[in-house]
């Protein structure tokens, strides 16, 4: 029994590190996604209408945002093709 329980120990202090590697990461990647929602936000508050015009402005603001606060972009979808 002192053996299967050593055994157990072992593997968890071995695979550890792996998971604080993962939760660095995954806080980072959070942190990442907050920020892109707060410039989301701030780009339809200050452009709340639908208008082509109103909708170029947000991006804009939008895209600015994310460059200022050093975060990636979000990707494109691709158009649809018949």
């Amino acid at each position: 029994m002192m053996r299967k329980f050593s055994c157990l120990i072992l593997v968890l202090a071995v695979f550890m590190p792996a998971v604080s590697r993962a939760d660095g990461q995954g806080q980072a990647l959070m942190k990442k996604w907050v920020g892109s929602d707060r410039c989301s936000q701030q780009a339809y508050r200050a452009f709340p209408d639908y208008t082509p015009d109103s909708l170029a402005k947000r991006d804009l603001a939008f895209q600015q945002c994310l460059a200022n606060g050093n975060l990636p972009p979000r990707d494109v979808p691709p158009p649809n093709k018949p």
